[in-house]
């Protein structure tokens, strides 16, 4: 994990929130190469769980909501985790993750304080007005916006059941102690599901949709010994929920969640129905008797699907001898996909030829780095580490028969491509 940290604030993926002024505990800021990982998997995601199916519909809801919304869904009164505090060290930690029979972590001596719960949702005022009737919160979830919605994707678009709404946003939770690079944090993005059924078939879309995961995160890059299907005992499942599946991951911290699929029955539309007083039926177009929906979630979070594709593309090997460190990423998700130099830069002629070779893939909307800085062998180890899977390297045999060298990032490999087949 240390190694992952340290080539993700190296080379740009990931910093510590506000480190200028000293950070904020569990806050993480995306570098430029962080950011085009990030939209690549979140676009990715979309494709496939959206873009490429009729039944999906997407929104952006609110990130502020009126808080009868947190009513409704529970959060206001049970969205709660048990907090303790040691009377020595001040130090703050969730009652269930650590021994309050044995001593503090942080300073060894044993004071406890009384156990309490501690509502995590971040609470804002909404106005001019700093009082008890401005309350709002900051959304710790993604769902209650597509709950919220669902009236009004029925009656624009009546669609047919079953069907989705989907969303990918920002989430907020005051966690008591955020921990693990971004795997617990305060501030995190969701992509999220609300798949709507005819009760009776629930189970069957149940599975469709845990295939469908499967498969996306095969594309992902992740390997299948390293993801694991947790059948969550009804005692540990949400109140709302009569299945859940969460899906762990082999993380170098450890075995943890990494998304979950849950069968939320009617809970959310019908306790929308009676705090709205509106009416959540679905009126079947063929004219039978309405019914609230059931509704299956699947729920991914942006960070840890990120934390796990870099654990998985994180490589050491040799070559000549040397040790290198890369990134085997898959080719869609990586951040930078070329890599073009100039096999000297002192040489104009190399230069501008290979700043055409750049420009063309860049206006073919490709992901393109130029490096001319060092040696060739350093170049190709910067961009292996980055995890650009092609490099390549206009040099005097390009001047001759507009050949290059396109270098493989995971077997090195070099070949000569004709230039117009490689930018066409």
């Amino acid at each position: 994990m240390d190694d992952i940290i340290s080539l993700c604030k190296r080379r740009g993926f990931i910093y510590q929130g506000s480190e200028i002024y000293g950070g904020l505990a569990g806050t993480w800021d995306y570098g430029p190469l962080g950011v085009a990982l990030k939209r690549n998997v979140i676009n990715a995601w979309w494709k496939f769980f959206v873009e490429s199916r009729d039944d999906m519909y997407g929104v952006d809801a609110a990130i502020l909501m009126n808080p009868k919304t947190w009513v409704a869904s529970g959060h206001t009164a049970t969205f709660t985790d048990p907090l303790v505090e040691c009377k020595e060290c001040k130090g703050r930690f969730r009652a269930d993750k650590v021994n309050t029979e044995g001593n503090c972590p942080v300073c060894g001596k044993k004071a406890w304080g009384e156990i309490r719960q501690f509502n995590m949702m971040f609470t804002t005022h909404v106005g001019p007005v700093d009082d008890e009737s401005s309350v709002a919160y900051l959304r710790p979830e993604t769902a209650q916006g597509i709950f919220t919605n669902y009236r009004n994707v029925i009656d624009s678009c009546y669609p047919d059941l079953p069907f989705g709404i989907a969303q990918v946003g920002k989430a907020f939770r005051n966690e008591i102690s955020p921990r693990d690079f971004v795997f617990r944090s305060r501030e995190f993005e969701q992509m999220e599901i609300e798949y709507f059924v005819d009760p009776k078939t629930w189970e069957e879309n149940f599975a469709k949709l845990l295939n469908d995961i499967q498969e996306f995160l095969s594309q992902m890059g992740l390997k299948k010994d390293m993801i694991h299907d947790l059948e969550v005992p009804e005692n540990d499942r949400a109140h709302y929920s009569k299945r859940t599946i969460d899906i762990e991951f082999d993380f170098p911290i450890g075995r943890g969640e990494l998304l979950g699929l849950a069968y939320r029955t009617d809970f959310d539309l019908k306790n929308i129905a009676r705090e709205s007083g509106k009416n959540m039926e679905y009126r079947p177009k063929d004219g039978s008797t309405p019914f609230v929906p059931h509704v299956i979630e699947p729920s991914f979070g942006v960070e840890r699907l990120i934390m796990a594709i870099l654990t998985t593309a994180y490589t050491d090997d040799e070559i000549d001898g040397e040790k290198r460190s890369y990134l085997k990423l898959p080719e869609h998700l990586a951040p930078v996909k070329y890599l073009v130099s100039p096999l000297l830069k002192n040489k104009p002629e190399l230069v501008k030829r290979a700043q055409e070779v750049h420009d063309k893939l860049k206006s073919r909307g490709e992901s393109v780095m130029w490096d001319d800085s060092g040696n060739i062998g350093k170049r190709y180890r910067k961009a292996d580490e980055i995890g650009t899977p092609h490099a390549i390297v206009v040099d005097f045999a390009t001047l001759e028969d507009d050949t290059v060298t396109v270098r493989d990032r995971d077997t090195t490999e070099q070949v000569r491509v004709k230039i117009d087949e490689l930018v066409k």
